[in-house]
């Protein structure tokens, strides 16, 4: 019933982790990109070194950058510690490579839409994003429940 937890159920997360953190990685690197195009610095430092207008709040396009991070962090973070409990605790690889596939493919699309401002996109994939979040959760806590059981 349960895989070995060094078996192809890590080979997926660890798949999913990288796709994820290049995601991540990619929010954190376009937010400085979309900050160097304002011409504006929120902070009086960098605005002095780069020679740049200061402003006190973010331009709208830095600002919405920012949010589609701190958005997918918010759920990544908490995915890839669930994921990594579930292969360690011997998840099925089935179960495994399909809720990883979901939230992978969701936080992706959100993503996206979230940089281009598509509705209803943007929710649609936040909530199968969300969605999948919650069916780890529960096929974590059947994983460790049959193994208290003996199962």
């Amino acid at each position: 019933m349960f895989s070995d937890p060094n078996g192809p159920a890590l080979v997926a997360y660890s798949t999913t982790c990288l796709v994820l953190s290049a995601n991540l990685i990619f929010l954190w690197v376009y937010s400085g990109a979309v900050r160097a195009r304002s011409g504006k610095a929120i902070n009086p430092e960098d605005a002095a070194r780069l020679g740049a207008e200061h402003a006190e709040h973010d331009p709208a396009a830095v600002a919405r950058v920012l949010r589609a991070h701190a958005n997918a962090q918010a759920t990544i973070y908490p995915f890839l510690l669930l994921g990594l409990a579930y292969v360690l605790a011997g998840g099925p690889y089935e179960v495994a490579v399909t809720l990883f596939s979901i939230f992978t493919l969701a936080r992706l699309a959100h993503s996206f839409a979230y940089l281009r401002g598509l509705q209803p996109w943007r929710t649609l994939s936040f909530v199968i994003s969300g969605l999948s979040l919650i069916a780890l959760m529960i096929a974590l806590i059947w994983v460790l429940v049959a193994g208290a059981l003996g199962h």
